[in-house]
């Protein structure tokens, strides 16, 4: 989440050592900001073998939200779906549970860009980080920071739900196992640039305490059943901290997986008024996010042990 501040924020690391790849992993925490965020997009191509995964999902109990603002595609509609729509969904599920197990035998460079602004429209100040990215067999997430130059953010701080949604939220995965936390609701069969996909409208049930959720609109292709673009935010916002919207593109890189290689925001968040009486207070965020460089290891990566083949 963004959270408005008025000074900069340090960024607190905690370094891990990896395994096999002797790589350190470097966890960034507790930073904040304020800023808005748009989209653009990215041209898809095509992921590898489906790997199953999926676990009972867990309970959740705080009423939802009220659902993001969600944008159509194109104004084409194409023909309803010949298969049901449940078959659908629980396709979508089982393509999703495969790409993030498949993920785990991926490396790939993530480059997060956030930019502020003043209230005359002039940037106030940027945060940036450049990692190298590897999940364990466990699906655990370790980043190995390779540039990071001062934050100059001014008028925002990232909050440790920010990096929850940088890693989770913007990056969503629907898989079989997240199905039953999310309402999830058929809107319409559109083209998305070159393809043709389902767009479904997502929402959490539930809000269990201190987990983060997607809501907005997804789009699944209607040949893979794969998650190819992405539009919403990450929820729930609290007093002081807000999310931006975003969307997510993302691309066949191998086989019949996709991943996602493009993120961005262009928002205006809107925090409560500092004192009653005052005016909202209203600040502008950029945010761009890049996973670039997917290479496979043949290998998954073991944190404080040996490799284990896949």
């Amino acid at each position: 989440m963004i959270a408005r501040t008025t000074r900069n924020s340090r960024i607190v690391f905690s370094s891990v050592r990896l395994g096999i790849l002797g790589l350190t992993a470097t966890l960034v925490g507790g930073f904040i900001f304020t800023g808005g965020m748009n989209a653009q997009s990215a041209g898809p191509l095509r992921p590898t073998q489906p790997v199953a995964s999926a676990a009972p999902p867990k309970p959740v109990s705080t009423p939802a939200p009220a659902p993001a603002p969600v944008k159509q595609a194109t104004g084409i509609t194409l023909p309803p779906p010949t298969v049901p729509i449940e078959q659908i969904i629980q396709k979508c599920g089982a393509k999703e549970a495969s790409f993030k197990e498949a993920r785990g035998n991926y490396t790939y460079t993530q480059t997060v860009v956030v930019k502020d602004f003043e209230p005359t429209g002039e940037q106030s100040g940027e945060y940036k980080m450049v990692a190298d990215i590897v999940f364990t067999p466990e699906g655990k997430r370790f980043e190995n920071v390779t540039f990071a130059p001062m934050n100059t953010l001014a008028r925002l701080q990232l909050s440790p739900e920010d990096k929850k949604d940088l890693e989770n939220i913007q990056p969503f995965v629907l898989t079989t196992e997240d199905l039953p936390k999310y309402d999830i609701k058929y809107v319409t069969h559109e083209p998305v640039d070159e393809l043709t996909a389902y767009a479904f409208d997502v929402a959490p049930k539930k809000i269990e305490k201190g987990q983060r959720y997607f809501q907005g609109r997804i789009w699944v292709e209607d040949k893979d059943f794969a998650i190819v673009k992405s539009h919403g935010k990450a929820v729930p916002d609290t007093k002081g901290n807000v999310a931006p919207i975003f969307d997510t593109y993302r691309e066949n890189i191998t086989g019949d997986l996709w991943f996602p290689t493009y993120t961005h925001a262009d928002d205006t968040l809107h925090f409560p008024p500092p004192s009653k009486g005052a005016p909202p207070d209203d600040e502008r965020i950029v945010m761009t996010v890049k996973y670039e460089n997917y290479k496979y290891y043949g290998v998954k990566v073991k944190v404080g042990g040996d490799k284990k083949q896949p």
